[in-house]
């Protein structure tokens, strides 16, 4: 599965086992896909080396709030109305809210 924005795709893997969504993109040196985690509406970045943008999303995937450059060792506290959260590399996609995630 991809994320797309116009022309432009990145690998999405879906975090639905436990170990997964523990796991994310800790530790990891280079970023280069996108997690979607659903069912979560907060994240943190505890043991990341990169900063990532995080997009949260409604079941339809209507975007209801977008963090741009979150740094290492923070936390999003838990937002209403979200379902789906996406950890993304650093500026790859300009989305903005209201806008729908498109996955392919």
């Amino acid at each position: 599965m991809y994320i797309i924005k116009n022309d432009l795709k990145i690998e999405l893997i879906y975090c639905n086992s436990f170990f997964k969504r523990l796991k994310g993109f800790m530790f990891k040196k280079k970023i280069d896909k996108c997690l979607c985690f659903p069912k979560c509406s907060s994240i943190h970045t505890f043991f990341m080396f990169r900063n990532i943008d995080v997009i949260m999303t409604d079941k339809n995937y209507n975007i209801l709030y977008i963090y741009k450059n979150v740094k290492p060792f923070r936390i999003i506290l838990p937002k209403k109305e979200v379902y789906y959260t996406f950890e993304l590399p650093t500026n790859k996609f300009n989305y903005n809210i209201n806008e729908k995630v498109k996955i392919i």
